[in-house]
């Protein structure tokens, strides 16, 4: 192939998605009593160069064919995201996600859906345009920490085959903005960082309150892997209803404002002749994160990606406050050293028959568990569990064997748990900690004024 962009990555793309057209991941049957099911859109576009633009308007049905034209070559592919629209009471507003949404009764499969949301959300015909390539490990999505099962997502790969694609039409209410991102960005280490979610308003499940405060107050936030995105070419809806104050957008998932921050803004006033701050400086866009459930699905594709790595570039969620920090870190230190090795050994880490060059990194059968797993707590997701020896990358990395000393500490989990179960119970050992060295500063104070008296 012609030296491109990126043409190793183009290469190993059109292998991929050829593998998965012909042996596409097993459908997950949604669970008794959780009928819901929702599609998302992995759309795939090949970005031509400058100096090899694109000359094809008509769409190609053959993957082989595509792939060989020379602007293809020479292009990058890339993915496309949304953000989307804030709205009070969305348990994903704001986030940086794929097109797609919940199943009708009038869609004929899953795949339909993600054809049909696709259509509405960003005005994307991929029926017109693209074709679709199989699809990606299909998961149980559930909430309180793994508790509830909420729905099932399905995420469908699509190669749009045709630069002639029409502007896109975002639907104001749904979608405030969509990024096409190359998928070199998504590999490279430097764009890795964390995302900070308060969970204190979903497990108090309202807003505002006392309970929400000491939650907050206990808890702090969640850190989790994300992505910094780099997008090439995005369209902002100028109709998206502007985002309420009182809902939490991702641009501020950072760490809230400290003393510095404050004393550098007040700073900043006072050198602008703006102490009244009538004239504030306009706010900077914050950056646009990839994490949770999307970067499950994302980091499912990016494994099939040789040298099949990508979860060493993943951290484990943890919480901002330093005793659960420690807690955390304590009890799944050898669960997580074991990960890392099972990623370093061969021997522990099987790949997908049917893909060839391209793989899927699966622990061995001694950590596979019988049914779906899930996506944990408002984090990564694990996909769905092992079928025919296939299984989503993930999921190696949150479940396993759970060592002797969390088998003590942890009796109802001791043969088989996830990294989720072993945080659940670190966060407990961290506030029975907190209570007890709070239980002894009062016995000393009660005891120091016993003795003044």
């Amino acid at each position: 192939m012609a030296a491109g962009l990126a043409p190793e990555l183009l290469s190993q793309t059109h292998t991929i998605l050829k593998d998965l057209t012909i042996s596409p991941y097993p459908d997950l049957t949604s669970p008794e009593g959780v009928p819901r099911r929702a599609s998302v859109a992995f759309v795939i576009r090949i970005k031509p160069s400058y100096s090899h633009w694109a000359t094809n308007t008509n769409k190609l049905d053959n993957l082989d064919l595509f792939f060989a034209q020379q602007w293809v070559q020479h292009g990058e592919p890339e993915i496309l995201f949304i953000k989307r629209a804030s709205r009070k009471g969305d348990r994903w507003t704001s986030h940086v996600a794929l097109p797609g949404g919940k199943r009708d009764p009038t869609d004929k499969d899953d795949k339909a859906a993600a054809i049909r949301e696709t259509w509405e959300e960003v005005g994307l015909d991929l029926d017109s345009y693209g074709i679709g390539c199989g699809n990606l490990p299909q998961r149980l999505v559930t909430t309180h920490w793994g508790k509830k099962p909420l729905m099932v997502l399905c995420p469908y790969v699509f190669l749009l085959t045709t630069h002639s694609v029409p502007p896109l039409k975002l639907q104001p209410t749904e979608v405030a903005a969509t990024h096409w991102v190359p998928l070199r960005s998504l590999l490279a280490p430097s764009q890795r960082t964390v995302a900070f979610e308060d969970v204190s308003s979903r497990l108090a499940n309202q807003e505002t309150g006392v309970k929400k405060w000491m939650l907050s107050l206990i808890l702090g936030k969640m850190m989790f892997a994300a992505i910094n995105l780099l997008p090439t070419e995005s369209l902002h809806s100028a109709e998206t209803p502007a985002p309420d104050a009182v809902v939490q957008l991702q641009d501020n998932r950072h760490s809230p404002p400290t003393w510095s921050s404050r004393a550098k803004a007040l700073s900043s006033q006072i050198y602008r002749s703006d102490i009244f701050n009538q004239n504030p400086a306009p706010p900077k866009e914050g950056p646009l994160l990839l994490w949770g459930l999307t970067l499950g699905v994302i980091s499912d594709w990016l494994d099939l990606v040789p040298p099949h790595n990508a979860l060493t570039l993943w951290t484990y969620p943890t919480f901002t406050p330093l005793d659960v920090r420690f807690w955390v870190w304590l009890m799944t230190y050898r669960f997580k050293d074991r990960k890392r090795a099972e990623l370093q050994a061969g021997h522990a880490v099987m790949h997908r028959p049917s893909f060839g060059g391209a793989s899927e990194s699966m622990a061995n059968s001694a950590v596979m568990v019988e049914r779906p797993d899930e996506t944990g707590f408002h984090g990564l997701g694990t996909g769905v569990g092992d079928v025919k020896g296939r299984k989503a990358a993930v999921t190696s990395m949150l479940e396993g064997w759970v060592d002797s000393l969390a088998a003590v500490c942890l009796p109802d989990i001791a043969d088989r748990g996830r990294y989720y179960d072993i945080v659940r119970r670190a966060v407990g050992f961290a506030l029975a900690g907190r209570a007890s060295l709070l239980a002894i500063v009062l016995y000393m104070a009660l005891r120091r004024w016993r003795i003044r008296r």
